[in-house]
């Protein structure tokens, strides 16, 4: 059997399903396979004609559209190295990123055009208008007709089927640089080879029931791999129908999204899975007649499975799990949704590893597990009993990076000497492969007799406090102290006047410390009068808090 390639992947994709529907940007166009095609060769005709050669480097910036993907595809269709930013970069970063990566061309929605300084990137040729692909600045005005020919050639002459495909890769060349923007605040770009987007794809496609018409709905941001990959690059090589939320996804636009595409298959973060847990589910089983209804047995269950139903309802009502990922799930909301037996399951990953490191099927896992080891990967933990006693988690094989673009020292220093990349996780593991991650080593704290304290599980409890959005826990004259955004929207909805806050807290504290060991107990809640400030991906930035 011929190995899988990405070139044979979607070459094989776009010519079975070349009549049927690609991408569609929620509540705007549809365009089915061959017309992606077409803008994909127009764009390909325009760089030729640009001068622009096979390894050089081109920036899309935008929220997630239909353009958006042809932009991508039009890249590692071509040989050329994609470098994805994400809007939310400020302009400082964002300009830091096109000179890094000596970008030649950036293809942008036009509001974020604005950011780039184009006198100031010495590499960049122009500057293309994402919305209608239109020049928006050039240094060669001739630049325009080039563009304009390419998209006029393909408008006059049909595409054939046959004259379309993807260019080959090998397994080791760079086609994607991803720049991170993490709780530590420092920007690198990671060197994400083609073996690793084929792996991650193949071990979707081989664990994930998806097929040719299936429904995605695109919200996480695309220029994360882990949007990128599972809601996007993964289905689209079984021919499924994308799409693309670009709007801020907000949980009243998701569920509207969920509720008219019913998608077959859902990914998500855990901030949106608990945030519709809080607003739709939790206030129903927290009324007195369901809490007393709930400890009768036969009652007990009818409601949890109309629960389940509701929550069902809700992600649309066709997909057969939602995986959620990019950061720890609040232990309460695990537990409950394995009480009704509600299709989810967690899975672990990293930009590192584009992104896969581990992942089951929700029916499959274990509790409070992020799933089992793909079987591309080894895993090891860093400590004298991996199965009992907590280590760094490091991994190594088919999806690893190549690593961080043109930054040595930072590429030697997340590599062991023998090779493992270094997770920066904690966590454990058993004898079939499940990990069980339990913080962050840089967030974790050292308590007053030694013990080892993860703020993440201390957040988890206070977050499932009473009018808390977020928290985040920091050791203060060696006393924990948790620092609280709280919910002004629920407030404000229940009727409770501000000046309740304080005994509130006071209460949440209270209770919280009841379920925590004695050396993990929060001295004092300081509340916070924004939201704390995050990266893309919605991770708190930690680092500006402690």
């Amino acid at each position: 059997m011929k190995k899988q390639s990405l070139a044979t992947l979607y070459t094989n994709a776009f010519h079975q399903n070349w009549d049927k529907l690609a991408f569609s940007d929620f509540d705007g166009p549809d365009f089915k396979y061959r017309e992606i095609a077409q803008i994909i060769k127009s764009l390909h005709l325009f760089y030729q004609l640009a001068g622009i050669q096979r390894g050089d480097k081109i920036v899309v910036l935008g929220r997630n559209s239909a353009h958006w993907g042809s932009v991508f595809l039009s890249a590692i269709s071509a040989g050329l190295v994609i470098v994805p930013i994400l809007p939310d970069f400020n302009e400082k970063d964002t300009n830091h990123i096109i000179n890094h990566s000596e970008s030649k061309i950036v293809i942008g929605a036009k509001a974020l055009l604005e950011k780039v300084d184009f006198e100031k990137s010495p590499n960049l040729m122009g500057t293309v208008i994402l919305e209608d692909f239109s020049i928006h600045a050039a240094k060669n005005e001739y630049l325009q007709y080039k563009l304009n020919d390419g998209f006029q050639y393909y408008k006059e002459n049909q595409l054939s089927k046959e004259a379309f495909h993807f260019e080959e890769w090998a397994p080791e060349e760079m086609c994607i640089i991803s720049y991170t923007s993490g709780t530590s605040g420092f920007t690198k770009g990671v060197m994400i080879p083609a073996r690793s987007l084929v792996s991650n794809i193949i071990f979707a496609r081989e664990h994930m029931p998806l097929k040719s018409g299936d429904r995605i709905v695109s919200f996480l941001p695309m220029a994360h791999v882990y949007g990128l990959l599972f809601e996007f690059l993964f289905p689209l090589t079984l021919g499924c129908h994308i799409t693309f939320l670009s709007k801020m996804p907000s949980p009243a636009v998701i569920t509207k999204a969920f509720g008219d595409v019913k998608p077959n298959l859902i990914l998500s973060v855990p901030l949106v899975i608990e945030k519709i847990y809080k607003k739709r589910i939790l206030p129903a089983i927290e009324k007195p007649t369901v809490k007393l209804l709930l400890k009768i047995p036969v009652l007990s269950n009818i409601i949890l499975k109309k629960i389940r139903a509701k929550m069902v309802e809700t992600f649309g009502g066709r997909f057969f799990e939602i995986v959620i990922g990019g950061a720890p799930l609040s232990a309460d909301v695990e537990k409950f949704f394995k009480q009704i037996k509600f299709p989810f399951t967690i899975g672990y990953g990293m930009t590192e590893c584009g992104p896969l490191i581990s992942y089951e099927a929700w029916d499959k896992t274990m509790p409070s597990s992020a799933g089992r080891l793909v079987d591309r990967m080894e895993v090891r933990i860093d400590s004298e009993d991996p199965y009992t006693i907590v280590g760094e988690i490091q991994v190594k094989g088919e999806n690893v990076m190549l690593g961080y673009y043109k930054n040595e020292e930072e590429t030697k220093a997340v590599f062991t000497d023998d090779g493992w990349l270094k997770t920066g996780d904690l966590g454990i593991t058993d004898k079939n492969n499940f990990i069980y991650i339990r913080g962050r080593s840089k967030n974790m704290l050292l308590g007053p007799s030694g013990q080892n304290i993860y703020p993440e599980e201390i957040e988890a409890k206070i977050c499932n406090q009473n009018y808390v959005a977020e928290c985040v826990v920091v050791e203060r004259d060696h006393k924990l102290v948790a620092l609280v955004y709280p919910d002004f929207e629920a407030l404000k909805t229940d009727g409770i006047d501000i000046n309740d806050l304080a005994e509130i807290m006071v209460n949440n504290q209270k209770k919280a410390n009841k379920e925590l060991p004695k050396y993990e107990q929060i001295n004092r809640i300081e509340l916070m009068k924004h939201e704390f400030e995050k990266t893309p991906k919605r991770n708190i930035k930690r680092y500006k808090y402690v």
